[in-house]
């Protein structure tokens, strides 16, 4: 997967968890708890889809490495590998 597929599989899910969020208006820098106010349980919910929908599990110590987009892909393209 490419980083560009990636960063919309991130996005796409994140949509899918918190529908208030334009995916078009969210920068790689964007904190997803600070800045697009993404509570707890949204957060959890999103690790959940990720995995579903690229099979990469996140342990629980590994969440700030995908706390912004950048990160994320970052991250996941490094478990995809």
């Amino acid at each position: 997967m490419t980083d560009a597929e990636i960063r919309k599989a991130f996005l796409d899910e994140l949509a899918s968890v918190a529908p208030d969020i334009d995916p078009a208006t969210v920068g790689d820098d964007d904190h997803l708890q600070d800045d697009l106010d993404l509570d707890s349980m949204d957060f959890l919910n999103l690790v959940a889809a990720l995995h579903k929908r690229l099979g990469v599990s996140v342990p629980e110590a590994d969440y700030p490495q995908i706390a912004t987009p950048g990160h994320a892909v970052r991250y996941l393209a490094d478990a995809l590998d």
